[in-house]
């Protein structure tokens, strides 16, 4: 922050020159943009720029752990991350917000008209905080623009308490005071919009009182819990949304991420790519190449929370641990397969569809993801991409309104139908949709959330991490139920029953991958050979499978990684610091 004042008086200084005085005639000043709702609006256009682009929207869950990638993350290898690495302490979007608040009070301008652009801003200022605290903690509250010699440049972080009290605030004038209730472009901050982003703000900030009890926080939880419950509702009460099921449930749910535009049903927010304005984004370059890309696959560990089509856990069945990939996929949670390649996944190469299998020249662990991606493999070199990257969607806001509720105890059966029991049944499944489970799944319990003992929480959490994968949550979710530890996971794939044969992964009669320790004298083309030995030429070979000669297919298990409970928070970046001591640093990170 100093470093920007100081530019900042440095062009002062500059301009303040005797030949410099000169204004040149196309200059807006601040009376032409504050004094005139068209200059409110452009103003406020430039807020647009703190939502996550394309890249932080479908790359946000690289850093998770149910995604394996090229390289483990070095937030949480051992001692490979410290506070010189740490980044994010940038504040030049808040002055930015801050200066227009404090400008936007010229009378000549309508007190409603104002109030509608100050919303705007301050729901950004919400935004911009809501990630400050997610990531750092305690940050400085700053409501103001500072000039270059003002003594809270050096001020301490301010307490949590007063920061997410303010970014609450901010949020409750921006819903009383925003003009518009609905976008249809969806790509506007309208008042549900702002009711859907204070369900994600204050359940977030519930649950991490409640888990995160060193914090002494844990009796405001549920206070917390219960804005996020109210705010969620206003939104399944007030606004015309829905869960979409358009073009049948064997493709609603992965339409919605590769449409070339907003599905208005459900999406309430989006970054929206056109290629009538030439503006694209990298989706399926990322997620297609082996090379440009983190080449990110989920993990079996993962893949085995997706629910049987008649809503029982797959983990109940008999020899699940051992199923191949053709076996264990059938008949599952439609959402797998538009999430996943699966057999009857096909591509179009030169407008000819063709059947595609996993490819462990991009997967690592056989769940080969297609969330994101365009099935015209003309997509797949370069940023071609114009489907739309959703930020914001109706069934998040039923995820948070059951979650919230969940942890209040006041679930009711009719709450689960309308939520968890609706995004069950766009996603195929026909058991459990209607009343609150009694029994608590024991995969659930033991791999991922041993400490919590309602059924209904757990069932919430699986649903979560299904609905919202690889769109950025999940991380932060661990964080604020404090479940760093599973950040731990190995790296599993699909199950391999044997070496040196040739498998077919989408039974189609055509061989895909081979699994090898010595590298048979002959290949077949159009197969990919792994080897799964001891070494790959002369270093450690990355890849096992888990039994020796058989078994789960281990990628990167020769690469430590510890989590500690320090990684909850990033550390403040050493630099900043150094010019403000005052800023103090978080636990762990000295």
């Amino acid at each position: 922050m100093k470093k920007t004042f100081i530019l900042l008086y440095i062009a002062l200084v500059a301009v303040s020159c005797k030949k410099l005085d000169q204004k040149p005639m196309d200059t807006a000043t601040p009376e032409a943009v504050f004094n005139n709702e068209k200059g409110l609006q452009l103003y406020t256009n430039s807020f647009y720029n703190i939502l996550p682009d394309a890249g932080g929207v479908q790359r946000g869950d690289a850093m998770s752990d149910f995604a394996a990638r090229r390289e483990l993350p070095e937030f949480i290898r051992p001692g490979a991350y410290s506070a010189r690495q740490s980044t994010g302490w940038e504040w030049a979007d808040l002055r930015n917000i801050n200066y227009f608040i404090e400008k936007c009070n010229d009378p000549a301008v309508p007190e409603v008209t104002r109030k509608n652009y100050i919303a705007i801003a301050r729901f950004f200022r919400a935004w911009f905080y809501f990630d400050k605290v997610k990531r750092f903690g305690n940050v400085p509250w700053i409501n103001k623009t500072f000039q270059v010699n003002d003594p809270d440049l050096f001020k301490a972080r301010d307490s949590r308490t007063l920061v997410m009290d303010s970014i609450r605030q901010d949020l409750d004038y921006a819903i009383v005071n925003l003009l518009k209730s609905d976008d249809p472009t969806r790509t506007r901050i309208t008042k549900y919009v702002a009711y859907a982003f204070k369900s994600r703000v204050c359940l977030f900030e519930g649950t991490f009182r409640k888990y995160h009890t060193n914090y002494n926080l844990s009796t405001t939880a549920d206070a917390w819990l219960q804005y996020a419950a109210d705010a969620a509702k206003e939104v399944m009460n007030g606004a015309t949304l829905n869960i979409s099921e358009a073009g049948g449930k064997d493709v609603a749910y992965r339409s919605l991420f590769t449409s070339k535009a907003p599905v208005a049903t459900e999406v309430m927010l989006a970054n929206v790519y056109d290629d009538a304005q030439s503006r694209y984004n990298d989706a399926n370059w990322y997620w297609t190449s082996a090379t440009y890309g983190d080449r990110v696959s989920l993990i079996r560990t993962f893949v085995n929370t997706y629910l049987n089509i008649d809503g029982t856990p797959f983990t109940s069945k008999s020899g699940y641990q051992t199923m191949s990939f053709l076996d264990e996929v059938k008949n599952r949670d439609l959402r797998l397969k538009q999430t996943i390649r699966t057999p009857g996944y096909s591509r179009i190469n030169g407008g000819v569809r063709d059947e595609q299998p996993p490819l462990f020249s991009y997967t690592f662990t056989g769940y080969h993801p297609i969330k994101w991606t365009l099935d015209d493999m003309y997509y797949d070199s370069g940023e071609r991409n114009d489907n739309v990257m959703p930020i914001l969607r109706f069934a998040e806001v039923l995820l948070n309104y059951a979650e919230a509720k969940a942890e209040l105890g006041t679930l009711t059966d009719a709450d689960w139908a309308n939520t968890i029991g609706r995004l069950r049944q766009r996603a195929g499944i026909t058991g459990g949709l209607n009343a609150i489970p009694v029994i608590a799944d024991p995969y659930l319990k033991s791999t991922y959330f041993p400490n919590i003992t309602s059924p209904a929480i757990l069932e919430i959490r699986r649903e979560r991490g299904i609905e919202l994968v690889f769109e950025g949550f999940r991380f932060y979710d661990l964080v604020r139920w404090k479940r760093g530890e599973l950040m731990d996971q190995q790296w599993n794939g699909i199950y391999v029953t044997a070496l040196d044969q040739l498998m077919d992964l989408n039974g189609d009669g055509k061989p895909d991958v081979y699994f090898y320790t010595s590298r048979p004298a002959t290949q077949v083309p159009g197969v990919s050979y792994v080897n799964v030995g001891a070494t790959s030429g002369t270093v450690a070979n990355p890849y096992r499978l888990s039994e020796g000669n058989k078994g789960e297919v281990n990628w990167l298990y020769n690469v430590t990684r510890k989590w500690d409970d320090k990684f909850y928070l990033y550390p403040i970046p050493e630099a900043d610091r150094l010019m403000n001591p005052a800023l103090g640093q978080n636990p762990g990170w000295n």
